[in-house]
């Protein structure tokens, strides 16, 4: 479960990260992309350990409220779907071309 929320975490800070402020931002990488504890993000910023863990709760709930509106991590997994599906079926010539283009304008709704 840890390591799911981390992966969730890291892919919505790709997504969403431009919309968060420089010190969400810089808690976010040193917590989730560097592997800082709450203690040593604390220390370097001379602020308490439960102002970080504030701050990145409060920041990764607000990464789950932009991805439930705007849902580009949802869209990016349907996209990585269809394409590994369109290329095992091109690799195996499992589809009509028909097919192919069907899955093709799936991606394209996906946008």
């Amino acid at each position: 479960m840890l390591l799911e929320k981390t992966t969730r975490m890291n892919f919505l800070f790709d997504f969403y990260q431009a919309l968060l402020t420089d010190k969400q931002r810089s808690y976010m990488e040193l917590y989730y992309l560097d592997d800082l504890s709450l203690g040593e993000i604390a220390e370097s910023y001379k602020v308490s350990r439960q102002a970080v863990y504030d701050n990145i709760r409060r920041t990764e709930a607000m990464l789950e409220e932009y991805e439930d509106k705007l849902r580009l991590f949802e869209k990016f997994g349907e996209r990585q779907q269809i394409l590994k599906k369109l290329t095992t079926a091109i690799k195996d010539d499992s589809l009509t071309k028909e097919e192919q283009l069907t899955l093709l304008s799936q991606l394209k709704e996906t946008d």
